[in-house]
């Protein structure tokens, strides 16, 4: 008999659990995964091309609210795949399936981390919007400093045809246009590229990291969320946000990268009150005394601050950094403060699926977030935009929407990359690997 399971996922995690445990062992099979947190998964499937002979129809992709339906099919177990939900969401999930008379379950780190031949630098987060991808960049300038060849291996994010995303390699912005990448894709890929970085991501890790450590000398993984890494590391470097203090021990799985960690950083340290960074740094001490502490900013900066001054502006903001990240605002807020502007309420103007965006997530007022999920949600993010009163759109997402989007207001771009403070700081961290 086989043993009947369901993938409770997000279009990530939940492959790369299939691909590592699932996908070709004749003692289980999934009858399905189930979507959350993305838009427009559900309905679709994972093709057979890539789940493999003992699934010649592929694997069907069901709606979360479908679990019910699913179970009183036929199923022996749920497994909990996705990432940066409070532990309470988590033993929500496991209460309803065991509730419905089946297992609940979720697999670790030892049964879904590969080997890399290589080094490998895993940049994760406690929570989304912490400052990984900033971080990511300064780790690679380090090691190429060093004369290291680098290749950045990004978390999922396979939106599109999943049969054409088996292995995507970013080099230039031609490879963004010919994969056809979503806005949240462009927001991690276009700042290595400008680096002169090349990312792979994609569905099958086990391919990516074959063709990734063919050609570097270290591997940096790039962490979705606050996901676990894909790939063992040698050196695990977790972030921590003073603005949202003690949510490093309150989210699944960001706190299990808080203690398998050798490295943490404190992020935003500049723009944080000091008695939330007191709180965050006793918190790590206390959760796992063992790393090194590292301690860091994330300056921003304005392309014209002069015209932001007694102007009404729409703030842009990173879109998973305010929505599931649950930030209510980001570096374009920031600024705006900074150089005396008023940020504008885009609730009123909001497009299509954006209305049901300020619907899911409540504490977002005064930003709009750069949602771009497929074509139509680009249209109606542009859409708002036009739509919106204002002086300026400030631009706070880490590319230039202006080259996806068109609007008719004056705009000016927010940029922020991580400054360490003192000393140790993240040469430190990578001396056993950069030499």
């Amino acid at each position: 008999m086989r043993r009947r399971v369901v993938i409770m996922g997000a279009a990530g995690r939940d492959f790369h659990n299939f691909n590592m445990v699932y996908r070709d062992r004749e003692q289980y099979e999934v009858v399905g995964f189930t979507a959350t947190q993305i838009p427009d998964i559900a309905g679709r499937s994972y093709p057979a091309e890539l789940a493999g002979p003992l699934y010649p129809q592929g694997v069907p992709i069901f709606a979360e609210e479908q679990l019910p339906k699913l179970i009183a099919g036929g199923v022996d177990e749920v497994t909990f795949a996705y990432s940066d939900v409070p532990h309470e969401h988590v033993m929500g999930r496991a209460s309803w399936a065991l509730s419905l008379g089946v297992d609940f379950s979720m697999l670790g780190p030892g049964r879904t981390m590969l080997e890399a031949s290589v080094p490998v630098v895993a940049v994760c987060a406690v929570r989304t919007g912490v400052g990984k991808s900033q971080t990511t960049r300064r780790v690679c300038q380090v090691l190429k400093a060093a004369g290291k060849r680098v290749a950045v291996l990004r978390h999922p994010m396979p939106y599109g045809d999943l049969r054409r995303q088996v292995s995507q390699r970013f080099a230039t912005y031609a490879d963004l246009d010919y994969h056809e990448c979503t806005i949240e894709e462009r927001e991690e890929y276009e700042p290595h590229i400008d680096s002169g970085n090349v990312v792979y991501a994609g569905v099958d890790y086990r391919v990516i990291l074959e063709q990734a450590q063919a050609e570097a000398d270290v591997i940096v993984w790039d962490g979705g969320n606050n996901d676990l890494p894909f790939i063992r590391p040698s050196i695990h470097i977790t972030l921590v946000d003073p603005h949202r203090p003690g949510h490093e021990v309150r989210y699944h799985p960001g706190e299990t990268n808080l203690r398998m960690a050798g490295a943490i950083v404190i992020n935003k340290v500049d723009t944080a009150d000091l008695d939330d960074i007191l709180s965050v740094r006793s918190t790590v001490r206390r959760v796992n005394p063992r790393a090194v502490l590292v301690e860091a900013a994330s300056p921003v900066s304005v392309e014209d601050p002069g015209r932001l001054e007694g102007r009404r502006v729409l703030v842009i903001e990173d879109g998973p950094t305010v929505t599931h990240g649950e930030m209510a605002y980001g570096a374009g807020t920031v600024a705006a403060r900074r150089f005396g502007a008023e940020p504008v309420d885009p609730r009123p103007h909001a497009a299509g699926s954006l209305k049901e965006v300020f619907r899911n997530y409540a504490h977002l007022t005064h930003v709009l977030p750069a949602m771009g999920y497929g074509r139509a949600q680009v249209r109606e993010l542009e859409a708002t935009i036009r739509a919106t009163p204002c002086d300026a759109v400030l631009i706070a997402t880490p590319i230039d929407l202006r080259r996806l989007v068109s609007f008719e207001q004056p705009s000016i771009r927010v940029r922020y990359e991580l400054q360490e403070i003192g000393r140790p700081d993240l040469r430190d961290v990578l001396k056993p690997i950069s030499g």
